[in-house]
């Protein structure tokens, strides 16, 4: 976890899950996290409409140049790694996992630009099929961001990040971040993607 929005987000929704797998929708506070909100969203877990944005941040509409919120969330990758992208939301509400995700954006006539997207599963009303908490956001603030909007972003790589869930040797604001990929232990194939697991 390279960028201190993604950072920022995790630890929160670490503290507010407690000793839960998710935090509830309605414990969020915007003010709280007032200061990554231009690079948050939430999307509404709908896989047949796939899955609307339903709240989402500045900054992230700059990068794609337009009005995100009722947009479909799949509608911003290339049409190879929907599918996959389908899957990664499947098991963030299927197993309350939380994500870690690298991705590239491609603006018309320039270098292409890294972006870290992290998603998280909410509850609402006691159901993690509902709403997912996440953040986009860019590795630099290239002159270009909110003229030229960037191309269907492509996945690059994809972490499934441990619990951490707070205890003796772990304030509930410190976030787990994920672990090196050549030292991880455990890992699973997803298409063309291998995830690696935090320790538990």
């Amino acid at each position: 976890m390279k960028l201190a929005a993604a950072q920022c987000l995790y630890a929160y929704w670490s503290r507010l899950r407690g000793a839960r797998s998710a935090p509830e929708r309605d414990d969020i506070d915007p003010g709280a996290i007032r200061g990554i909100l231009a690079d948050t969203f939430i999307l509404e877990f709908n896989p047949q409409r796939a899955f609307p944005i339903r709240v989402v941040g500045t900054r992230t509409n700059a990068l794609f140049l337009r009005e995100l919120r009722g947009a479909p969330f799949l509608g911003l990758w290339r049409a190879e790694d929907e599918q996959e992208m389908r899957s990664i939301l499947a098991s963030v509400a299927d197993e309350a996992q939380p994500f870690l995700i690298g991705a590239t954006g491609t603006p018309p006539g320039f270098a292409p630009i890294d972006i870290e997207l992290l998603l998280l599963p909410l509850r609402h009303h006691g159901d993690t099929h509902a709403r997912v908490l996440g953040c986009c956001a860019p590795d630099a603030s290239p002159y270009w961001l909110g003229l030229i909007a960037v191309e269907p972003l492509a996945l690059l790589t994809l972490r499934a990040l441990g619990p951490g869930a707070p205890g003796p040797d772990r304030p509930p604001t410190q976030p787990a971040g994920p672990r090196n990929f050549g030292r991880a232990p455990r890992n699973c194939r997803r298409g063309h993607l291998f995830v690696y697991f935090a320790d538990r």
